[in-house]
């Protein structure tokens, strides 16, 4: 029985590491398994290298962001909240600071710092750690988990199914964790790729990525998706749109564009001002500069490249003056003004989607112990459960939250 371990964790990303933690806490003999050469390989790229690891909303609020699927969090939550992340941290050597008081990062914003802490946390609780371990299959006889990889056989009475999902196929994203789900009889939902840039049917926008339009308000063009609606900053790129309200708004979109092959967004550059304001605004501009060109009277409301390719669109001489433009122009200008139409027509795929929208499904999973309701003594964590959520340190909060009460379960054990 020496070779049995009582808990095996599979996947050594911030919700695995976790859990390895959390068991050994509970005095339970660990082993985490990883893919990679090394534990943490997405952890360290998270937000830029320097590691948004929560929010300061409160658990009410956060559980919101995440729709309908939030509720299923407030025992992880409850369990681990980010005030308990931030002791944890500080606890481990890792000081944290939200200097926007908001968004928490490590006080010298490196998550190089906070992989060291993990790691001597992992060999302080003699957590074993056996990595470039490529599962083959995962089985349950009696009571036991047999797990047969390219490097030898494991066996344990439980197993955390920590292996993210399928964004960044080059930090170690393989789907695995969603197979083994299925072979012990578990449902999968959908999967879609989450947090990217968007591409557009409209390219002439390219020439106004210099600019970041400041909480730009985006909502779909299809009455039965007319709810979805998000402000925040935006940027065109060469072939379509990028910022965080992009990265956001795309949770929301990848699964609409699998259906419908594109979809119409208006976007508002002008948060919100509505056809009559902005007739307004040009007409108390035209009486203060009378000499001025409709280009100049836009460039009170804009970037004066989005002015000239919002010109572009409605094809308008921009060196003219306003009252010279034909009357239809005119009014089409003012239209396009108030809501601009882009057509979103795909994205990158999960090359370089940051999260998975989907995974294993939830009604199959106790969320007081995250165990599987199929399976005794599987649990699952972080990105693999049909959980995901918006920019801002959200997913890292819900990975660490549900890893702790994956490892902390031991009277289950």
């Amino acid at each position: 029985m020496n070779n049995i371990y009582d808990v095996i964790v599979i996947g050594g990303g911030p919700a695995g590491i976790m859990a390895s933690i959390s068991a050994a806490k509970e005095n339970k003999k660990v082993l985490l398994l990883e893919k990679l050469p090394k534990i943490a390989a997405k952890l360290k790229a998270t937000g830029g290298g320097k590691c948004n690891l929560t929010n300061t909303l409160s658990t009410d609020e956060f559980m919101g962001k995440f729709g309908k699927n939030g509720r299923f969090m407030s025992h992880a939550l409850e369990a681990f909240n980010a005030k308990d992340l931030r002791e944890f941290f500080a606890s481990i050597g890792v000081e944290t600071i939200a200097r926007d008081g908001f968004r928490v990062f490590p006080a010298d914003h490196s998550s190089s710092i906070i992989l060291k802490a993990l790691d001597d946390e992992l060999e302080r609780l003699k957590v074993d750690i056996d990595c470039g371990v490529d599962i083959q299959s995962i089985q349950k006889l009696d009571d036991i988990f047999i797990i047969k990889s390219n490097k030898k056989n494991y066996e344990s009475k439980n197993i955390i199914l920590a292996t993210g999902g399928l964004g960044y196929p080059t930090l170690g994203a393989t789907g695995d964790g969603y197979i083994f789900a299925k072979e012990f009889g578990h449902e999968v939902t959908s999967l879609h790729p989450a947090m990217m840039p968007l591409f557009t049917k409209e390219k002439n926008f390219a020439a106004c990525k210099a600019d970041t339009i400041a909480k730009a308000i985006l909502k779909v063009d299809i009455p039965k998706y007319k709810k979805l609606k998000l402000t925040g900053d935006m940027i065109f790129t060469n072939n379509g749109i990028r910022g965080p309200v992009v990265l956001d708004f795309a949770r929301e979109l990848t699964p609409i564009l699998a259906k419908h092959n594109e979809v119409p967004l208006l976007i508002s550059f002008l948060k919100g001002m509505n056809e009559e304001q902005i007739y307004t605004h040009i007409k108390k501009e035209i009486e203060k500069n009378p000499t001025n060109c409709v280009l100049e009277n836009l460039n009170t409301l804009l970037a004066l490249s989005v002015a000239q390719e919002i010109c572009n669109v409605c094809d308008i001489d921009s060196s003219q003056k306003f009252k010279n433009i034909d009357g239809l122009k005119r009014e089409k200008l003012i239209k396009t003004l108030a809501w601009t139409p882009l057509t979103v027509i795909g994205h990158e795929g999960f090359k370089n989607a940051m999260i998975t929208r989907g995974g294993v499904d939830l009604k199959q999973i106790d969320s007081k112990t995250m165990e599987s309701k199929l399976i005794s003594g599987l649990f699952f964590c972080g990105e693999v459960v049909n959980i995901d959520g918006p920019c801002g340190g959200y997913n890292l909060q819900w990975s660490f939250s549900s890893g702790n009460l994956a490892g902390k379960t031991g009277n289950l054990y």
